[in-house]
């Protein structure tokens, strides 16, 4: 199994993504496979440098946290700029999607593990919240899309569980978790 992870931008890109997912489906044709899209989570990969040129500039890609950073004043960003970002992103990530779709037989779902606030007040809190913060259930983090796409399910095969793993260094776990604004 490759490892996938973007030294640039901390993330793991889409089309990494995509390319495991594919070699998953080859390795595993009667399996259920289960795909996760970083985007259009944190960290943004945006190309586009004259969106945030300043020094407070949100979501430079060896910056974590700035979901948190937006939130208490530490960055500054129009909403509009972080909406430009996170369409970006999902723009960015949405043909990949696409080609996998195209790819794969059978029937798929495509959806989300959470929404995003961006700037909105989190009643009753008289606070603008950022990101999808903990224990926090408006319906711009609960409400997600969910999109079939049709086709003939696929079998499949049940098994015993592999009892094989392999061992990941601590510190790299936390490092990346901490990249993805999750510590």
């Amino acid at each position: 199994m490759r490892e996938g992870w973007d030294e640039d931008y901390n993330t793991v890109l889409p089309e990494t993504m995509t390319a495991a997912a594919f070699d998953a489906a080859e390795q595993y044709p009667d399996k259920r496979l289960f795909i996760h899209y970083i985007q259009p989570h944190y960290p943004f990969i945006v190309d586009n440098s004259e969106l945030f040129d300043n020094e407070q500039a949100f979501l430079k890609p060896d910056e974590a946290g700035s979901w948190h950073q937006l939130m208490t004043g530490e960055l500054t960003a129009s909403r509009n700029d972080v909406w430009r970002a996170y369409r970006d992103n999902l723009s960015r990530t949405l043909p990949h999607v696409n080609e996998l779709l195209d790819g794969l037989e059978g029937k798929s779902v495509v959806s989300s593990d959470h929404g995003n606030m961006v700037g909105e007040r989190a009643y009753p809190f008289p606070i603008r919240e950022w990101g999808h913060p903990r224990g926090i259930y408006t319906e711009q983090l609960v409400k997600i899309p969910w999109l079939v796409i049709q086709g003939e399910r696929r079998e499949i095969v049940s098994q015993p569980p592999l009892d094989e793993h392999e061992e990941t260094d601590d510190d790299i776990v936390a490092d990346r978790l901490e990249q993805l604004g999750y510590v």
